[in-house]
């Protein structure tokens, strides 16, 4: 039974493959106006409604899947750059935070040049705490009396002194900002008679400095005075037995715009720091001279 199944399906495959190559050949060899190709005009004239028809209905269909296969297709894309996003935001904040680093670390080699700190034995540290007050008046540091480090040995950042050391253990040190009321500073201006004063922080303004016991200058010679803009850098002694020792020639900040009846009456005016006591995160501790360079200092 099954044998005879087969052989008949067998049969009315190669009568079928015989009529539709018959079929072939004689469409292909009659003229345009044979019964065949009226007939496929027919065919194609019935069917081509249906077809348009099909069409217009299952265009929302394959716009639909259309729309799923291209929304799968962006959420993929989207994780993708998202991942990549992260990974650039990454890199970029390691790349800004080396090029600050480098520009700070800039400005202390600068220093380093110009006050001839390889006098002594400058220690870089990292700033690991901020006071998060207003008056920033203090920061600690990652360097301590392990690498060398001792109470009052001034500290440089930026593009000049921000302070000292105030307080020490083993591997981290307290540095009291020169904005802090418990520092001071011995300081001279640049000008023609090269004033010296006690530099302190100006009460009531975090941003500013007051350079006090100044001489004042002959009013008939005021241009030879304190001019706004110049520059204010440690005088290289002491003023008193109490004070901590700066070398000298070290950048601390510019005259600011100030009234002459100040510098007259009171003998002093305000100081703008050169260093932003906010913003740098590596300083430089000046530790003990190398032996034989010590300075004298005014006791």
């Amino acid at each position: 039974m099954h044998d005879k199944q087969v052989r008949r399906r067998r049969a009315v495959l190669i009568l079928l493959v015989a009529v539709s190559l018959i079929l072939l050949t004689a469409y292909f060899g009659e003229t345009p106006t044979s019964p065949l190709h009226s007939v496929q005009r027919g065919v194609v004239e019935v069917l081509s409604p249906v077809e348009q028809g099909a069409s217009t209905v299952l265009a929302p269909v394959r716009d639909g899947a259309g729309w799923i296969s291209d929304t799968l297709h962006a959420k993929s894309q989207v994780k993708t750059l998202r991942a990549q996003v992260q990974n650039l935001t990454s890199q970029l904040a390691q790349a800004k935070g080396a090029q600050l680093q480098n520009g700070q670390l800039s400005h202390l080699v600068h220093l380093d040049n110009s006050i001839g700190v390889s006098a002594f034995h400058p220690v870089t540290a990292q700033v690991i705490v901020r006071d998060p007050t207003l008056w920033y008046q203090t920061v600690t540091v990652d360097k301590g009396s392990d690498d060398g480090v001792h109470l009052n040995d001034p500290v440089i950042a930026d593009k000049g002194l921000v302070g000292e050391i105030s307080e020490v253990s083993p591997t981290a040190s307290v540095v009291s900002l020169i904005t802090d009321h418990t520092v001071s500073v011995t300081a001279r201006v640049t000008d023609v008679n090269a004033d010296t004063g006690e530099l302190v922080p100006a009460v009531g303004s975090p941003n500013q400095l007051l350079l006090q016991y100044l001489q004042p200058p002959n009013p008939s010679q005021i241009q030879n005075g304190p001019q706004a803009g110049q520059l204010v850098v440690t005088a290289g002694f002491r003023s008193g037995a109490g004070d901590s020792y700066y070398p000298a020639n070290i950048p601390i900040g510019f005259v600011a715009q100030f009234k002459e009846d100040q510098l007259f009456n009171d003998g002093q005016i305000q100081v703008t720091p050169a260093a932003d006591l906010r913003r740098f995160d590596v300083v430089q501790i000046l530790t003990a001279p190398h032996p034989g360079l010590e300075r004298a200092q005014v006791p």
